[in-house]
């Protein structure tokens, strides 16, 4: 996907794609760049990008790699440490972590406090405890360090791509906004498919179409704002020929951003009428544009 540019002619920013193949499928890696030096990656993504960038142009291979120093290097003076840990740090960290359960029983402990009795037989020695009980305790705290490190590392990945954000490096942020995007899952979708029709009047209506999503996009273009007193109103149009249902309005300001447009699936085409301000419970007809979305 290529640079766009919005109505005054300044360059917006690339979308990103749902998942990573994706993006570098389209040669976006040097993006990726923040997120790789910050380990917010899975394995597989991580070697993904790995061979990617091993067989990318040199210009390509040192832009991403350039970037990875950065955003590294923006880390490591973000949390440099200003001063010496406290010489008990470790112990108050241990201190915290669960205790050992005992290594022996009442009856054990029992048996090592009592008197021993005149003529009795010497005792046998008291056998050792199963070795089931201390497996399970050792699990059990190496189960809430694994806990407590994952939390940790999570924490740290948050903080760390503030930081590369807050300093400039703003690919991290701009890669998980277009992830929780819902205008960005629908256009960037790898089933997405895209229809472009003329509005009567003049422009064009693009509609971004994602049958795995349930959903589309609608962005006008160079499409005049409505008549004094009319609003333009989108539809639904159902294969069964039932009556069409609506999905909004779209005034003069609204023209100019996208339209999401969710539950697609048993319709058959998306149509758009000129209606009185307030919309219509009903189309009237012709409608000034209508795109099928039958694959």
């Amino acid at each position: 996907m290529t640079d766009t540019n919005d109505s005054r002619g300044r360059q917006l920013p690339r979308a990103f794609a749902a998942d990573i193949p994706t993006d570098l499928a389209a040669g976006r890696a040097v993006e990726l760049a923040e997120i790789y030096a910050l380990d917010a990656i899975s394995d597989a993504e991580r070697a993904a990008i790995d061979a990617y960038v091993s067989g990318a142009p040199e210009a390509e291979r040192e832009s991403f790699n350039d970037r990875v120093r950065q955003a590294r290097e923006t880390l490591a003076l973000s949390f440099a440490a200003e001063e010496d840990p406290p010489a008990d740090l470790f112990a108050r960290i241990v201190a915290q972590l669960p205790a050992a359960a005992p290594a022996a029983g009442p009856a054990r402990a029992h048996a090592a406090t009592a008197e021993p009795v005149a003529g009795a037989p010497a005792a046998l020695p008291t056998a050792e405890p199963a070795p089931a009980a201390d497996e399970l305790s050792a699990a059990r705290q190496r189960r809430e360090v694994r806990r407590r490190t994952s939390g940790l590392r999570n924490w740290l990945i948050g903080v760390a791509a503030a930081a590369v954000i807050a300093l400039g490096g703003v690919g991290v942020g701009a890669y998980l906004a277009n992830q929780n995007d819902p205008f960005n899952q629908v256009i960037e979708a790898q089933d997405a498919r895209q229809a472009t029709v003329d509005v009567n009047g003049g422009g064009t209506a693009t509609v971004s179409i994602s049958q795995s999503h349930d959903a589309l996009v609608v962005r006008m273009k160079d499409v005049p704002p409505p008549p004094a007193g009319k609003v333009y109103q989108m539809w639904l149009i159902p294969k069964d020929g039932s009556t069409p249902v609506s999905q909004g309005l779209m005034d003069a300001e609204a023209l100019s951003k996208p339209a999401l447009v969710k539950g697609i699936g048993s319709a058959a085409a998306l149509g758009i009428t000129v209606e009185p301000a307030g919309g219509s419970a009903r189309p009237t007809l012709p409608t000034v544009a209508a795109a099928p979305l039958n694959t």
